[in-house]
């Protein structure tokens, strides 16, 4: 059995926990919390780092730190997971989808401007597989408009883009750390703020609302409820163990890199045949290795490819339902063609890819992906 996907243990993370529990602090915003928004900080240059206990949960912080309100518009690709339009959603707005590039599977930088309207409050690129949007490009068109920028970079950990960190390069970032990214606590999150305005009022939302961060660093002399806000951070646990992963970070993501160049070099020949596509990474863009996909030609029958894999087993997985053509995309509305968008979700294939994967088991993923796509073609064309 080879699995898509295996939580990597650093070893240190049982350790860090039982030190939380010595120190007698477990609620959250502890020592753990500080020294991994600390480290954050330092690796991506941001102003400010605040832990969340997901993305999801920083996407919603962004959208009540940016005052949405029913009817606003916010513009987002529609191949993403629910979580990028659901923080919008939740605070009346209205997403805007827009189609994705065919190379990257990134929002269609040059799609942008046309589907802006005088309701248009902010931007949402979402750094796929962790290779970077054009974020120049969308800044500019962001800056024209008087809009905010939020990057989803969820997958988006220890990757850059002209070298800058991406969460680094809008108003607004948001890391995840789930157990299926690069660096994991099991659930988690991290809203990176850039701009300094923005600081003090996602302490208070960060704080269910209230001003605790300024009377804990002694600047008022009680802490009161402010303006709406909830119980984002996560308990210290989970900080305790996003610690140990964080100092194992760039080891984790040369492993994970060492593994997608096999994939990538042993496709080779698949993709000079044309029987599959091949991710693309930018010249001005440095990626983490969270993800490797392979893009099927349109003859052929993924559900099938799917299950002739997970018989052999091995588990592979398509990925994101088009936001646009789901039941809650409904709240939203897609601004001109999908074309990419639908044509490609519906053909793209994630191979399994995780700290420690060896060759052996890269060489039967892609053995077996080869057999079973001739398979499938050979018979299509007798069949013909």
């Amino acid at each position: 059995m080879i699995p898509f996907n295996k939580p990597h243990m650093t070893g240190r993370e049982l350790s860090h926990i039982a030190q939380a529990h010595f120190e007698g602090v477990l609620a959250g915003d502890g020592r753990f919390t500080k020294e991994c928004q600390d480290d954050l900080q330092r690796r991506t240059g941001s102003r400010k780092v605040l832990l969340t206990h997901s993305c999801t949960a920083a996407l919603e912080m962004a959208a009540l730190l940016l005052d949405f309100k029913p009817g606003d518009e916010v513009i987002m690709p529609s191949y993403t997971f629910v979580s990028t339009a659901n923080a919008f959603v939740l605070r009346g707005a209205v997403p805007v989808f827009v189609d994705i590039r065919a190379d990257t599977l990134n929002m269609d930088e040059r799609l942008i401007e046309d589907a802006i309207t005088p309701r248009t409050k902010a931007i949402v690129p979402v750094h796929y597989a962790g290779v970077a949007c054009e974020m120049d490009t969308i800044n500019e068109v962001a800056a024209a408009h008087g809009l905010s920028v939020v990057e989803d970079a969820a997958q988006g950990v220890l990757s850059s883009y002209c070298g800058r960190p991406l969460g680094s390069l809008g108003q607004l970032g948001a890391f995840s750390f789930h157990e299926t990214k690069n660096i994991i606590s099991g659930e988690g999150g991290a809203l990176l703020i850039n701009d300094p305005v923005l600081i003090s009022d996602a302490e208070v939302i960060w704080q269910k609302g209230t001003n605790r961060q300024q009377f804990h660093r002694g600047e008022v002399d009680k802490y009161t409820w402010q303006r709406p806000g909830s119980s984002f951070l996560p308990g210290e646990i989970v900080a305790a163990f996003l610690k140990a992963q964080l100092e194992e970070a760039e080891a984790i993501t040369a492993n994970r890199l060492a593994a997608w160049d096999r994939y990538h070099q042993r496709l080779q020949s698949l993709a000079r045949e044309g029987l599959v596509g091949l991710p693309t990474i930018p010249g001005r863009c440095v990626h983490n290795a969270h993800m490797y996909y392979v893009i099927l030609p349109e003859q052929v029958d993924r559900d099938r490819l799917l299950a002739d894999l997970r018989r052999d087993g091995i588990h592979c997985l398509f990925h994101y339902v088009p936001l646009h053509s789901a039941p809650g995309g409904k709240v939203g509305r897609a601004h001109g063609s999908m074309t990419h968008t639908d044509s490609l979700s519906s053909r793209l294939i994630r191979l399994p890819l995780w700290w420690g994967i060896s060759e052996r088991e890269q060489d039967c993923v892609t053995d077996r992906l080869t057999h079973h796509l001739r398979a499938q073609l050979t018979c299509g064309a007798a069949n013909a």
